[in-house]
């Protein structure tokens, strides 16, 4: 069996990513049908760095979503005499006939290692982001729109963390010597319970004078809450349907610790600007809560440059993922995520450059389209 060209290469790997591309022409087939009633979304199919944006990141996302079904092999299985194998090296007697962009130090596939480790990255990075998001608002809210004493607290808090050096924070958090105490899980159990929270308050400002509204989201809210973070932060599930390795666990905790702050600092500065506006005074004048004014009058008006800085944010977290990956840190080392990949490749690049150039390509095109979509994102927001 001869080793396949590059022309084959793509055309094998195109197939493989058919799942991707329906996808790609289903989501944005309906965002071109329904971009009138997407508002600020809606807008990105017509502004051109944010419809490439979008393409990419949704590439990604689908891509992870399908990864089961677009790897050829095993991300962990070893070929014997397929060590640095060259792009297009037949492997007889797997399921798939080649490796379609070689094969690693180790004898594995490269190609079937970056799709895997599209699902490992976007595992983590959004759902981080989330939570700091959370965390964030919930303290940044009280903090611009209350001010004084509670303000100069959690400002000082904020900055405390802030003012230590990022990369060797994140360092510290994820050391083996950490991650043996119980840190992690105390430190998960509190910022897990943030988004929680959060949407405990949302809903109950909303209907808390109405009973039975109130009622029918409070409790599938709090019970299907407290069931994740109970598996998620202690892992005490007992279905086991919500739990993290405990490296998979400490990087996302530390990926929440360290964004918190600024996106804290964010939320505040916006509240500080939109608490003096003639809509707050007017839910004041109407007798709504704090918690009411918070989150339905001032968090909606606040919504353009908290979704640019979520994607920014997102991009950001998948660079301090491969960052930790690369060196060894909070994974596993067998871990198919594209910085392990890359640190794993780096040491025969100038001889077998595919086994590190193949993930870092991958983790540069995704913090790309990130980027572009907060571009189009920052752009079009000022228009509301």
């Amino acid at each position: 069996m001869e080793t396949l060209g590059w022309l084959e290469i793509l055309g094998r790997m195109a197939l493989r990513f058919a799942p991707v591309w329906a996808g790609l022409a289903l989501v944005l087939g309906a965002g071109f049908a329904l971009r009138g009633r997407l508002g600020l979304a809606g807008r990105l199919f017509g502004n051109g760095i944010g419809l490439a944006g979008l393409t990419i990141v949704l590439f990604w996302l689908l891509t992870a979503l399908f990864a089961d079904l677009i790897a050829t092999h095993d991300p962990l299985a070893q070929l014997s005499g397929l060590k640095n194998a060259a792009p297009g090296s037949p492997a007889p007697g797997s399921a798939y006939p080649f490796y379609l962009l070689g094969g690693d130090s180790l004898a594995r596939d490269s190609f079937s290692r970056m799709v895997a480790g599209a699902r490992r990255v976007l595992a983590i990075a959004p759902a981080a982001t989330l939570c700091a998001m959370a965390v964030g608002v919930l303290l940044g809210l009280p903090a611009g729109y209350v001010g004084g004493r509670l303000d100069a607290a959690l400002s000082f808090l904020a900055n405390l963390v802030l003012a230590f050096p990022v990369i060797l924070l994140f360092y510290l958090l994820v050391t083996p010597e950490i991650r043996e105490t119980a840190l992690p899980r105390t430190f998960a159990a509190l910022l897990f319970l943030f988004p929680l929270v959060f949407l405990l308050l949302l809903w109950h400002s909303r209907y808390r004078t109405r009973a039975r509204p109130w009622a029918v989201g409070m409790i599938p809210i709090l019970g299907l809450g407290l069931w994740m973070w109970s598996g998620l932060a202690l892992d005490a599930d007992p279905l086991g349907v919500w739990r993290l390795e405990p490296g998979l666990l400490t990087v996302f905790v530390a990926v929440v610790f360290v964004n918190a702050p600024t996106a804290f600092r964010i939320v505040r500065g916006l509240a500080l600007d939109l608490r003096a506006r003639d809509y707050v005074a007017a839910a004041r004048t109407r007798g709504e809560g704090p918690w009411f004014i918070m989150l339905w009058e001032i968090l909606p008006n606040a919504r353009g440059p908290l979704i640019v800085d979520a994607c920014l944010r997102v991009g950001y977290t998948t660079i301090l993922l491969g960052t930790l990956g690369f060196f060894g840190l909070g994974v596993s080392p067998e871990s198919p995520d594209w910085g392990s990949t890359i640190n794993d490749g780096r040491r025969f690049l100038a001889i077998y450059p595919h086994a590190a150039v193949v993930p870092a390509l991958a983790l540069m095109s995704l913090v790309l389209g990130l980027n572009l979509l907060a571009d189009a994102l920052r752009e079009e927001s000022l228009h509301d």
